[in-house]
């Protein structure tokens, strides 16, 4: 099994920033893509940023030019960089990620979520 612990969330005011981490832990043989997705109260689940495997990075369009995703494979730890924030960041931010373990290829998981939350 694989574990991912995010940190980082928490209130910030419009205009600020914070760094969120999550690092996987477990029965990991490779780590394929890792992605960070947000949901918004009485709003689906959106992605936010992916991080490849194959190094290419994408993000929503809401985000293009503030986030910023990186990835360390030593420590199995991806990261997003919040800048410029507003209030519509406002939500929960989960970590996710598509590992190939000891017993079987790319499973997929969940972190339990961080919050964030953007006061204007």
């Amino acid at each position: 099994q694989v574990q991912l612990l995010e940190s980082g969330g928490g209130l910030v005011q419009a205009g600020g920033s914070l760094r969120l981490s999550c690092a996987a832990s477990g029965s990991i043989f490779r780590i394929l893509d890792m992605a960070w997705y947000r949901q918004a109260p009485g709003k689906q689940r959106e992605m936010v940023a992916i991080f490849t495997g194959g190094g290419v990075t994408n993000y929503a369009d809401s985000v293009k030019g503030r986030f910023t995703i990186s990835r360390d494979n030593a420590k199995n730890t991806v990261y997003l960089q919040m800048n410029s924030l507003k209030s519509e960041d406002t939500a929960v931010y989960y970590c996710y990620s598509i590992v190939t373990t000891k017993l079987s290829a790319g499973q997929r998981f969940w972190g339990q979520g961080t919050q964030v939350t953007v006061s204007s």
